[in-house]
């Protein structure tokens, strides 16, 4: 099928060049990059449908937990995971 992207140029000559290093298509590279792509975020599971395991500590919050601050929660939960 085809389609049309568009890349930052510099992203396209680095291609190219390394296509042509390999003598292979820019089709082939793009193609395998895209597989390796989608491969590792298979590998890697996906968050959606899976329960979020809350910590439990006594006393309250654990330090450093902000329920304020919706960023910095999503950051504290993602360094303990």
């Amino acid at each position: 099928m085809k389609t049309t992207i568009d890349l930052p140029d510099e992203l396209l000559i680095a291609a190219k060049k390394k296509a042509a290093e390999e003598r292979t298509s820019l089709k082939a590279l793009v193609t395998r990059g895209l597989h390796r792509e989608l491969e590792s975020e298979k590998s890697r599971g996906s968050r959606e449908g899976r329960p979020m395991q809350l910590p439990t500590v006594d006393g309250g919050l654990p330090p450093g937990l902000d329920l304020g601050d919706r960023a910095a929660m999503h950051a504290w939960f993602h360094t303990r995971s």
